[in-house]
């Protein structure tokens, strides 16, 4: 059986026991939402949408007669439909300990950032539960918010529909690298609440830059095809990398010290609209998100809408490295004609015209981020998915992951030869 459908009913029950114990009654629908059985890849979480007969009296509600956890809020009067998230135990790379405290608190953050959006577009938490031992399974019982994914109509839409999203996006982004971050936040990583419910600082809930660098030659030398890079003396050259080059690479980007709001996956995925008035209405799943650089977010997030800013590769097209110059320093005044499964060069225009337009923080404005984004480069290089991930090794032949293995190897050593270690 499917890892993913392994425990699927045991998922169901414990949905089920959980609502009868905040509501009463067991004649709630739950359906699995994007959730295919014979997915070979685990998922991070299981998401479901919860209908209840009714909505609940307020006797029933919780959040009416107990104190609140902290980052919840009372039910909305009236909603007899909410999303229920669960997490994956078997998720790979997550910090069981502070993932769902870490979801909870950045909700609450970017609710405040983004308080000025009329109606609201980050979801409301009701209640959740921690995914920390003993318990295993955690929760987070939260809003349903209205509308339809972008990522379904994007493409199709005509220019001027993409420029609208594309201008409510900037908007968004604008106002999380703006918003002012609460003192109990003293450090790059993730965040937690303490006893007294005040959001702090705590692990990254997955790994940042150095600290990714050495957890991933770790997992490196219990690679059986990868054996740590010690061959050919390319483990060397990584461990010299880490010891001496991030720190030469993070010296250049000039705002190195400043932290933001990061939702790590913002892209059209993520984002919901109405299709009658082209208005965003939710920005959703804040699994990764994080206090960390503004040059993050152009690491992690806007594929399918502007494009990931990616370090330095030889093997990518020459119009990735075109558009990744025009990120740095300006785009051509004629522009490049857009390639079936390539750059779309319109969008990624329109996408920069309106982040200068609301002089929002951009690879062009980062002084140093094409650095960050080269050590960024070597850590995907170091791990490479092909050869590494569960998943993938179970359905690839041995002469597949070895070929994979051997061109990753290749690419290392350019990459480091690029950086002259």
């Amino acid at each position: 059986m499917n890892q993913n459908h392994a425990n699927f009913q045991g998922r169901l029950d414990f949905i089920r026991n959980l609502l009868r114990e905040r509501f009463g009654g067991d004649e709630a629908r739950i359906n699995p939402i994007q959730y295919d059985p014979e997915s070979p890849f685990k998922y991070n979480n299981f998401v479901y949408r919860i209908t209840l007969p009714s909505p609940p009296s307020a006797a029933r509600n919780h959040s009416s007669h107990e104190t609140r956890q902290p980052g919840t809020a009372p039910l909305s009067e009236g909603a007899k439909e909410f999303i229920m998230r669960l997490t994956n135990p078997d998720a790979e790379g997550m910090h069981a300990h502070t993932r769902v405290e870490n979801e909870v608190a950045l909700i609450s953050l970017a609710a405040a950032a983004l308080s000025g959006f009329k109606p609201h577009v980050v979801p409301s938490v009701y209640g959740w539960g921690s995914a920390a031992p003993p318990s295993s399974q955690g929760w987070i019982l939260q809003e349903l918010m209205p509308g339809a994914s972008v990522s379904e109509a994007f493409n199709s839409m005509p220019l001027g529909e993409k420029k609208s999203i594309l201008a409510q996006m900037a908007e968004i982004l604008k106002a999380l690298q703006n918003f002012q971050l609460p003192s109990s936040i003293e450090q790059y990583g993730g965040v937690t609440f303490d006893g007294a419910g005040q959001i702090v600082s705590t692990a990254m809930t997955s790994y940042y830059f150095r600290d990714r660098l050495e957890r991933a030659l770790q997992q490196a030398d219990s690679n059986p095809y990868i054996k740590g890079w010690h061959a050919n003396g390319v483990r060397k050259r990584l461990e010299a990398f880490v010891e001496s080059g991030v720190p030469a690479q993070f010296k250049a980007l000039e705002s190195r010290d400043d932290k933001a709001l990061v939702h790590a996956d913002f892209t059209p995925d993520n984002l919901l609209y109405d299709a009658s008035t082209q208005r965003i209405t939710a920005l959703i799943d804040y699994d990764f998100a994080c206090i960390l650089h503004p040059s993050y977010e152009f690491l992690r997030s806007f594929s399918g809408a502007g494009g990931q800013f990616q370090g330095w590769s030889d093997i990518e097209s020459s119009e990735q490295t075109a558009l990744r110059d025009a990120k740095l320093h300006g785009f051509p005044s004629t522009l490049p004609e857009n390639t079936e499964d390539g750059v779309k060069w319109d969008v990624a225009k329109v996408w920069e015209d309106e982040l200068e337009r609301l002089d929002v923080q951009r690879p062009r404005t980062i002084k140093g981020i094409e650095k960050v984004a080269d050590v960024d480069a070597v850590i995907r290089s170091i791990l490479p998915w092909r050869v590494t991930n569960s998943d993938v090794l179970r359905v690839q032949s041995e002469s597949v992951i070895l070929k994979c293995r051997d061109e990753n190897e290749a690419q290392l050593v350019k990459l480091l030869d690029h950086l002259k270690f």
